[in-house]
């Protein structure tokens, strides 16, 4: 964990550069119930973070891409994440998978994996379909706890979402914000805790 003075800081990612993406949508939503929960929040667009596919010889001669490595040092600047990620035929998709196991590398002198363990994570999904991206969400669930994250229990998948936003892609279904806002607080509650472990 990172300094521990201050308020937990949370990376926010949305799994999907499309400029009119629902989750590109809910990740900015979700930086605001963040900071209403207490926490500090950052989003980082993956569209400003253009990496080559993963490729162990490409590494292996050049190290880590430029945007891979700025992506990287802004995770190790954070307590934790949120990432709100669509589903793509039942899982998360490549460009999300791709930047984390970018930043996954261990550099020199680095522990694998170091970059994720001991921090926090939520996860969310905003889905055109009924079931709100669930399946995917089980998929990156998975993804992030071997990569030793702890992943709060709570998630929100929110279903038929071409109607949950208005044309300012903000929320508007009461239960949408409710089901933010709670994920909010339990992210928030889990960093506190774990920061005051790491004290």
């Amino acid at each position: 964990m990172s300094d521990t003075t201050h308020h937990p800081k949370i990376l926010v990612l949305a799994g999907s550069a499309r400029l009119d993406s629902l989750n590109r949508k809910l990740a900015r939503q979700t930086v605001e119930a963040l900071r209403s929960a207490g926490l500090e929040a950052t989003l980082a667009d993956l569209r400003d973070f253009s990496m080559p596919m993963y490729d162990g010889d490409l590494e292996a001669g050049q190290g880590l891409p430029p945007a891979a490595k700025a992506l990287k040092e802004l995770a190790r600047r954070h307590d934790g994440f949120a990432i709100a990620s669509p589903e793509y035929n039942g899982s998360f998709p490549a460009l999300l998978k791709n930047a984390l196991d970018w930043i996954s590398r261990p550099e020199q002198g680095e522990h694998p994996l170091q970059v994720f363990r001991g921090k926090v994570a939520a996860i969310l999904s905003a889905s055109p379909g009924p079931g709100g991206g669930r399946r995917g969400l089980r998929h990156l669930r998975e993804l992030l706890e071997m990569m030793s994250v702890s992943v709060v229990p709570r998630e929100l998948a929110i279903a038929r979402a071409s109607g949950a936003f208005d044309a300012d892609g903000r929320l508007t279904r009461p239960e949408d914000l409710t089901g933010l806002q709670e994920l909010a607080a339990a992210l928030a509650q889990s960093a506190a805790q774990r920061q005051e472990a790491a004290v």
